[in-house]
């Protein structure tokens, strides 16, 4: 009997997570929850909605001062879940680990978690916080799993046409959006945004049928079927993706992003997949994501231990996508619980930088996305262990006045390079076959292509060296500090903060955003210090403001990078500028130095941008020592021995040998000290 019929035969709450392919890929076992013991819901609390405000337009505010999250755990007593105990939470890593106490050794909490939960792990409320009450999240204790090493497609049949879909935003209204997000990119305030358009409609089938459906026609590894019946709620998931997966200390990502259907044939298919991998947009908006996850698993990871391992092509039912793993070893001090915590909710289905992309998707969205880009898994809260996917390519339905409904959401990343008409066309493929499983589209109404689902390796792109030695990082206040790194909420910054470590340098972290301009008399006691990158215009960061003006006008050795470097170069007297030539994100460039500053020699190198505004005019006691390929563009300024700014960003996985420009800025400044 297969998991798909035995799970369909089940009273009671269901919990399935289906492995439909690629065999190569991670995903290698499903699992059915064979018995229940306790299950756990997760209820939005009463937030007072944050004030109106455009972080489309630079208005971010940070807020990390929110009501605690509320649980109520159950047990199951006659067939019927009966309230056990109400927890409260300052966060997920907290919410897990109060579950210790009820969790046998050996036993694993399975589920699913909303996007909104977000408020618990961004520095965030809400101007569209969901309804009081609401579901954020269902976990159930499993005591037996029935397990399968491979499951078989099962025979379906076709969806009844039902129609009468109903879509949140018409074509030309989603291309409205999308110039919104572009506009917002060219002022400077984010990199990347994912849009999400919703349809929702009338279910005539029971929605494990419509699972049924999809296993068949839309396999994908990280598939889903979760249903609390007295609920009234079902997720319906074939995801391709990963978010999260921990065994002991070992930790992996694999993110998403890039995007393109499956061909006709095998000639059109191969045509489609090089397309993809040399497309700039595509590579550009991928290699942004590999960066953004490579700083998220660092603020849980030994120094010098995250990597970007595998970079793939995999072919799904439907589409191609641009695959990286990024892996790395938990620091000794953390585990799965915070793993899970610095991830949530995955980058793919956010954008960058993080934090202000999450608050300019509640702006433009309008309402709670639910559990669509949430995550379903399961966790071992004793060892950390866990694996959880991305919930995209998902339905979710609720049972309301006697019959079911359902929700599927889709979109797209959307950069500067973005083609408004494209980027529809690419959100209404991507639901089109769960909104055919639904019975919203006849067949003929939207043609996919399918094809046999399959991985195809491809050569990483830049490997960083491996260097030996280790620093500490530690957050500020520090009564000694070396270096000093100024962070003004980039998604990049612990790329850097990693980069310095493994330098063999202790680094103070200290929130540039946050933090009273007060304190720089302190940091400027630092050896070094770094004024790191970040959204927005520097005078966002008072911190980071003063540090500039005191360097260029004393013998402090600082770097600048991006959002720092333009900093600097306010502080002595230039102007910040849209860049001429447009925005540049994830984007690696030739750039031209002089030997005045942190390259040894003249000449040129290759090194990945992201940057919307730039600086321009004539520096007073700086001197512009790095420009763009045209020699136009202002990529560097220096005093010629303790002061540089870097317009780019050298951590990044596109720069070639950014790690020297580093290792050169402490080293010559220790010479210079002497």
């Amino acid at each position: 009997m297969s998991l798909i019929t035995e799970m369909e035969q089940q009273r009671g709450d269901r919990l399935l997570f289906l492995s439909g392919g690629p065999k190569t890929h991670l995903a290698k076992h499903s699992m059915l929850a064979n018995s229940f013991s306790h299950r756990l819901i997760i209820i939005q609390p009463a937030i007072k909605p944050q004030k109106t405000h455009s972080p489309l337009n630079g208005e971010c505010i940070i807020d990390d001062i929110r009501e605690p999250l509320n649980a109520v755990l159950q047990v199951l007593e006659n067939d019927k879940w009966v309230e056990f105990r109400d927890i409260r939470a300052k966060n997920l890593v907290e919410l897990f680990r109060s579950l210790k106490n009820f969790t046998p050794f050996g036993l694993r909490w399975a589920g699913a978690l909303s996007y909104d939960l977000l408020q618990w792990t961004q520095p965030l409320r809400l101007q569209n916080p969901p309804k009081e009450g609401s579901i954020l999240g269902l976990m159930w204790l499993v005591e037996s799993w029935r397990e399968e090493d491979e499951s078989s497609a099962p025979e379906v049949t076709e969806a009844v046409f039902v129609g009468g879909e109903k879509s949140s935003h018409d074509d030309i209204q989603h291309e409205q959006e999308i110039e919104k997000i572009r506009s917002s990119i060219k002022s400077g305030e984010l990199y990347q945004l994912n849009f999400g358009r919703k349809w929702n409609g009338n279910l005539l089938e029971h929605p494990s049928s419509i699972f049924k459906r999809l296993a068949a026609t839309n396999p994908a590894p990280f598939s889903a079927y979760i249903e609390a019946r007295d609920l009234g709620i079902a997720l319906v998931s074939s995801s391709p993706e990963i978010l999260l997966k921990v065994e002991g200390r070992e930790v992996m990502t694999a993110p998403i992003k890039g995007t393109r259907p499956r061909g006709s044939d095998f000639d059109q298919e191969e045509m489609l997949r090089k397309d993809l991998l040399f497309d700039q947009k595509e590579r550009a908006e991928h290699r942004m994501l590999v960066d953004l996850e490579r700083n998220e698993l660092s603020m849980v990871c030994e120094v010098g231990s995250v990597k970007q391992s595998r970079f793939d092509v995999e072919a799904y039912a439907n589409v191609q996508h641009l695959v990286s793993q990024i892996s790395g070893t938990l620091s000794e001090d953390k585990d799965g619980l915070d793993a899970l915590q610095a991830v949530f909710p995955g980058g793919s289905i956010t954008g960058c930088p993080k934090t202000v992309v999450c608050a300019a998707i509640d702006e433009i969205e309008g309402e709670a996305r639910s559990f669509w880009t949430g995550s379903a898994g399961w966790i071992d809260v004793h060892s950390g262990d866990c694996t959880w996917n991305i919930l995209i390519r998902t339905l979710e339905a609720r049972y309301e006045d006697d019959s079911w409904h359902g929700t599927v959401m889709a979109g797209g990343g959307i950069t500067i390079e973005s083609e408004p008409k494209a980027e529809v066309a690419e959100a209404i493929w991507k639901s089109a076959a769960l909104r055919r499983a639904c019975g919203w589209l006849e067949r003929g109404g939207v043609n996919i292509p399918s094809g046999e689902l399959m991985i195809h390796r491809q050569e990483i792109e830049h490997k960083p060296p491996l260097l030996a030695n280790t620093g500490l990082i530690t957050q500020w206040p520090c009564n000694d500090p070396d270096v000093v790194f100024i962070d003004n909420l980039d998604s990049f910054s612990y790329n850097i903060i990693h980069l310095i470590a493994n330098l063999g340098r202790n680094v103070v972290v200290v929130d540039g955003r946050c933090s009273s301009s007060d304190i720089a008399d302190d940091i400027m006691k630092a050896k070094h210090i770094v004024i790191g990158p970040g959204p927005g215009r520097p005078e966002i960061s008072p911190l980071s403001m003063e540090v500039a003006k005191r360097a260029i006008s004393g013998n402090h050795p600082v770097l600048g990078i991006c959002l720092g470097h333009q900093a600097l170069g306010i502080a002595d007297g230039m102007e910040l500028i849209k860049c001429p030539s447009g925005p540049v994100h994830g984007v690696p460039e030739v750039i031209r130095f002089d030997s005045s500053g942190l390259f040894a020699s003249q000449g040129e190198g290759v090194m990945t941008r992201y940057n919307s505004l730039i600086l321009s005019g004539e520096p007073t006691r700086l001197t512009v020592n790095i420009t763009d390929e045209t020699g136009r563009l202002i990529m560097g300024l220096t005093d010629g021995k303790n002061v540089h700014g870097l317009q780019f960003h050298p951590e990044s996985i596109g720069s070639i040998d950014g790690c020297k420009i580093i290792a050169n800025f402490l080293r010559t400044q220790r010479i210079i000290e002497e």
